[in-house]
């Protein structure tokens, strides 16, 4: 799924001549931080919500407040992972969708975006989570996924992520199609790959938000 696909039509813009209040008001109704600052199509930047802001002048308006990165966007053709990325990088709640020619286009909020994971095949098929620890140099998502099917398992899905506690390490989330991971993490030990947690599908089910939680928890978003 692409980020033209989950723009949130209900989100306006802001011009820099927005008197502030109004902004305040409109990111309490939309229980928002932040909002996108647009003039003549041109993406300015995203106003954040700030306290300083509740005490201004009457007058105040956008242009008299600093803005989130001009950088903080993506194009309308990129992956909703990449969503997920900016809105970590910049630790905002939304994120601009640009077109091809730089235009404002809409926006994203990670609410629209964990939806969209939710949705995907990895996390709507049967099966189960395992979280590996791995040295950098030894990661082979080819050699590993031979080891799964080697025990009649298939990867639905994977993600690798920095190990904050030893840079030369990185974590690899995979779901798999099998219920039970007894074998496939035997066999895995067996080649020397460290486990670092395992959800098996009856932990999974409970709801569909604590599965969605443990998700986040492990891509660190």
């Amino acid at each position: 799924m692409i980020a033209s696909e989950l723009i949130n039509p209900v989100i306006p813009t802001l011009s820099p001549d927005e008197k502030i209040q109004k902004a305040l008001g409109w990111m309490e109704d939309l229980r928002l931080n932040e909002l996108p600052v647009v003039e003549n199509r041109i993406y300015a930047g995203l106003l954040r919500h700030d306290h300083n802001m509740e005490d201004s002048p009457a007058e105040s308006v956008v242009r008299n407040f600093p803005l989130v990165d001009k950088k903080c966007f993506v194009f309308e053709n990129q992956h909703f992972y990449d969503v997920i990325k900016i809105a970590t990088d910049f630790h905002v709640h939304a994120v601009p969708v640009l077109d091809l020619e730089n235009n404002y286009s809409g926006i994203i909020t990670i609410e629209d975006t964990i939806t969209a994971f939710a949705q995907t095949a990895a996390v709507q098929s049967q099966g189960a989570i395992l979280v590996l620890s791995i040295k950098q140099i030894d990661y082979s998502l080819a050699e590993i996924s031979r080891l799964v099917e080697s025990d009649g398992g298939k990867i639905l899905g994977s993600s690798v992520n920095n190990d904050s506690g030893d840079p030369s390490k990185i974590k690899l989330t995979l779901k798999i199609n099998k219920t039970d991971l007894s074998r496939i993490i035997a066999t895995l030990e067996r080649f020397g790959y460290i486990i670092v947690a395992s959800f098996q599908e009856t932990e999974l089910i409970s709801n569909d938000k604590e599965r969605l939680d443990i998700l986040m928890r492990y891509l660190d978003i």
